[in-house]
């Protein structure tokens, strides 16, 4: 069997987005000029966008059948023990419920030890919320997506401190990244160059929800072909700006597809 699928592992939902004319000023009320209801969710937006690139993907989540559900359990290392391996070539998380994703990373770690190099799956794995249990899945991953959140919280003000500081607690030759809005992102990988991409603002700033999640997926897009890292991280900042530009994702199928 053929490895060539990407699936990322962790949250969908439903993101109820309302429109106003302007930033709401605190405890004032604002007429809604239009509200929509969307899928959202770290994994599965960075799906959608792997999806629309082109790139032969998966998601892995709990889902229900209805447009809302209450209480959706994360994914379980259990749950994760069902899942044939030899489909994929990289398999992505959304750090959640880190002493799970603990157990299904080292299944992989397993799995890829009776393999030659070429044919191991690439771990990666996004730390978005400052949560300490979530910290244990810095080690175990080959590329680490951490949070503008995360790295604040860890004392840093920008992601070329962020990176120097805790590139100490990835395995080693990992990748680690950080984006970092309107300021680009940046990645440093083990030979100690730090790489940086500016940020692609588009003409009319528009929606911003999802920006991250494409970013992690654009850049494990190009990373999973066997592009250069600097290659990756700019892509990345290119379409996560593109997508700022309007509502929803669709709009990066024509852009990028072919890319």
């Amino acid at each position: 069997m053929e490895r060539q699928r990407i699936l990322c592992v962790g949250l969908v939902c439903l993101d109820i987005v309302s429109v106003v004319d302007k930033y709401p000023e605190e405890d004032s009320d604002s007429r809604c000029v239009s509200q929509r209801w969307q899928r959202g969710g770290n994994a599965s937006n960075s799906c959608t966008v792997l999806s629309l690139l082109g790139a032969p993907c998966s998601f892995m989540g709990s889902l229900s059948a209805g447009p809302v559900a209450e209480n959706l359990p994360d994914v379980t290392a259990d749950d994760f023990s069902k899942v044939d391996l030899r489909q994929y070539k990289w398999i992505h998380w959304e750090g959640r419920n880190a002493d799970e994703q603990v157990k299904m990373i080292e299944r992989v770690m397993m799995h890829n030890s009776k393999l030659p190099p070429q044919q191991q799956i690439t771990i990666s794995v996004e730390i978005e919320k400052t949560r300490e249990p979530l910290y244990q899945l810095f080690p175990l991953a080959d590329v680490v997506f951490i949070s503008k959140d995360v790295a604040r919280h860890f004392g840093f003000h920008s992601a070329e401190a962020a990176l120097r500081g805790l590139y100490s607690r990835v395995k080693p030759g990992a990748v680690l990244l950080c984006a970092w809005a309107e300021k680009g992102a940046e990645a440093l990988g083990p030979d100690g160059m730090l790489i940086h991409s500016d940020a692609f603002p588009p003409e009319a700033l528009v929606d911003t929800l999802g920006a991250g999640d494409t970013f992690n997926a654009a850049v494990i897009y190009k990373l999973s072909r066997g592009e250069h890292l600097k290659d990756a991280v700019t892509f990345g900042c290119r379409v996560a700006g593109r997508k700022c530009g309007f509502h929803g994702y669709e709009g990066l199928r024509a852009q990028f597809s072919n890319e």
